[in-house]
This record gives C-alpha cells, structure tokens and sequence, in this order.
C-alpha cells in the first residue's frame, strides 16, 4: 500500500486530497449552473483527460470509459470488462467510485456501439428528469450520445465542457509539482537520444530511446516525433510509421518528446542536432530567431492577455521578418492532454490565467532548414515564471 492508503499497483497517483479538491470544485460549478449530473467518455490518455482528471484512470488502447458523476453522489464507471460485471470497485484503486459497470464492447465491432450507453444508462436513471452535462462532446462516441438523448427524452441536455475546462487547467501546487517532473524526465530523455545518435540508425531507434528512458522515469504514454534530413533540405517530424529513414552523417535530426511525465501531466520538448558535423552558421541564426520569436510571446503570456491577441502579434511578427506565419498551433495548455485549453489562437476565447501549463513551439521551414525550440512555462501572476525544461537552447553536435 502506499502512503495514501493506495494499491502498491498505482504507478505515481494524485493524492486523495487533490481528487477531493477538484471534486469540490467541480460540484459548486455544477450547483451554480444548475446541472445535476456529468457525462463524459474517453477512449485514451493521449487526449482523453477528463477520465483521468475526476478518477486518477487512464483510458487506454482505444477502449471508452465512461463516467458518471453525479453534484450528489458518488461516480459511476463503465467501462471493459466481461458482461454483467457490476461491483463496488476496491477503493485504493478506484477512489470516489461507487459503482464499477463493465461491458465488452469494442469500436470496431459496431454491434456492440450501445452496450456502454445501456450500462450509463442505469446510472443515469435517477436524473430521467433533470440536467445532464456533457463533457467533452467531441470525444463522446455518437452512439453513446444518441441513445442517452432518446432514453431520456424528459432530462435537460447541456453541454458542461467550459465549465469543467475553466477549473481543469488551472494547476494546483501537486499538479505543478508533476508538470515539473514531466519536464525533468523529457530533458534526460532529450540527452539519451542525442547521445546515442549515430549514421546508419533509422529515426525510429533514436526516438525509441527516448520512449525507454521516459518509460523508465514514470511516463505512461506520449508521442516521439523524429525526422533525419540532409542539412539545407528541411523536412518535417513524423509518427513512427514515417521513421524509417536511415540517418547520414552530416544530417539534421529533429526530435519531439512529448509524453506524460509521472503523474500523467503532459510537457513537451523539441530539439535539433547535427550528427558527425559543425552546425552551419545560418542555422544558428534562425535558432536565434526562433528565440527572438519565443519571447516576443512570453512577453504576452501574462494574466488577462486574450489568446487571440497573442496569435496576432506573433503573425505579425513573422510576416514582417519574412517567416512563414502559424496557421496551425504554436502555443497551447497542457495537463493531462499533451493539447489542452487555451490555444493560442485566432478562434480561442479565453484569456491567459495564473497556474496555466504552457508549451510554446514556434516551428517553421525557411532557408532550407526546419527551424524551431519547444519548452513549457507556468505561468506566475506577471507572466511565465521562467522556462521548466533546462535542455540547452541550442541545436546540438551529436554523433
């Protein structure tokens, strides 16, 4: 057991008395609004935070868990499991669930698309006439969705995702003190990639060292983009699939380590080397660029700031230096999705807060090179508190 009163099992739990703290919150939100009970259903932990942030679980491997969280009660969890499952789950495990429904339903056998909905169902019946949240609506399945709004004609449908958003990516000290971890382990997971990196290795065996060592320091999940090219011939980083290249000598390596750190907290950083060469000049110039680019957006990343005007002052900062501007995502929040809330973008409506955890990547191909640095800020009541990876700023001589 550990300190907590917690299964020997659980690799790196929140504490009770965080869970405590969010479910708290959680609840006034809902009594202010009038909602009455939550639903929410995530399939992974790569972007399925919200089963993980209400019950300290992960969903994994593409299988939904769905929750049920009542402002009265405590929550109900459907999730796999063999038919007919229906227990009070152990509570060094499962902590704030009553009620464990499993079902062995599978996405890919869409024969089985109601047999999660009909076990949420049981939960929900004593709401038939009241409010129901739902959280995260994107990630909700259509089928579950569907069924639940035509069995429960009479109930009030609304969706809670803001709500829940606004108090989620606000840290508390123990979050933050995970999201610091999750940087420490990226940087050794950084150094053991480019240490190892030598000609005649594919892509995909430099970002597998990464995913060893990070596994090794607590992480259980992320991504590890890699992309090999010949220098003055940019490319961009790619999932596995994409790694196959065998990297040559004199080539630029670009590398993302972007996994969830002890705890589950998302951080990410990126970095470049030049393996069996000297890093060209022109190089260092847009690194330092880069730089310049970076700051000019931790200058706006102060409580109050709107997104939308920090998207725009880097655009134009980047059209007036001859750069190509952002059209996708530069610069966002991470907690338990390695993208969380806010974006900084155009089409966000929220401002900067305090405790927010944000990474900032400017990225970009101009000069033949792929340019670009990725770190996390906590964000302090004047702006970001100071960059948490400590990864040299600099592209790095390796091999």
């Amino acid at each position: 057991m550990k300190g907590d009163g917690l299964s020997e099992r659980l690799q790196t739990p929140i504490s009770t008395a965080e869970l405590e703290r969010r479910w708290s919150l959680i609840r006034a939100a809902m009594r202010r609004e009038g909602v009455n009970v939550l639903l929410m259903q995530n399939n992974n932990d790569h972007m399925g935070g919200y089963v993980k942030y209400f019950t300290d679980m992960p969903a994994t491997n593409g299988y939904p868990n769905t929750v049920i969280f009542p402002a009265d009660d405590e929550m109900t969890v459907v999730m796999q499991g063999p038919f007919g499952g229906d227990r009070r789950p152990p509570a060094d495990v499962w902590r704030g669930v009553k009620r464990l429904l499993t079902t062995p339903s599978y996405e890919s056998a869409h024969f089985t698309q109601y047999y999660d909905a009909e076990l949420a169902a049981k939960a929900l019946q004593p709401y038939a006439r009241a409010t129901i949240g739902f959280v995260g609506i994107y990630q909700l399945s259509f089928a579950l969705g569907d069924y639940i709004m035509k069995r429960f004609s009479s109930a009030r449908f609304v969706d809670a995702s803001e709500m829940v958003d606004r108090i989620k990516v606000i840290k508390s000290p123990e979050e933050l003190e995970l999201v610091r971890r999750a940087a420490i382990m990226q940087d050794g997971a950084m150094r053991a990639a480019f240490a190892a990196v030598k000609p005649g290795m594919r892509d995909t065996e430099v970002a597998a060292i990464a995913v060893e060592y990070s596994q090794r320091h607590g992480s259980e999940n992320g991504i590890y983009l890699c992309a090999s090219m010949p220098l003055g011939r940019s490319s961009k980083f790619s999932q596995r699939h994409m790694q196959n290249r065998t990297i040559r000598k004199g080539d630029q390596v670009a590398l993302l380590v972007e996994d969830s750190g002890p705890g589950g907290m998302f951080t990410e950083l990126g970095r470049s080397c030049v393996v069996g060469a000297r890093v060209p000049q022109r190089m260092k110039d847009e690194l330092a660029f880069c730089m310049e680019s970076r700051k000019l957006t931790l200058d706006l990343l102060k409580p109050g700031t709107p997104c939308k005007d920090i998207w725009e002052a880097f655009n134009a900062f980047m059209r007036k230096n001859g750069r190509p501007e952002e059209a996708r995502l530069y610069c966002h929040g991470q907690g338990y999705d390695l993208v969380e809330r806010p974006l900084i973008r155009s089409d966000e409506p929220w401002t900067i807060e305090k405790d927010m955890n944000i990474v900032v990547h400017p990225t970009y191909e101009h000069g033949g090179y792929l340019n670009w640095l990725c770190d996390n800020y906590i964000i302090g009541g004047n702006g970001p508190m100071g960059r948490i990876h400590q990864f040299e700023e600099e592209v790095v001589e390796a091999g």
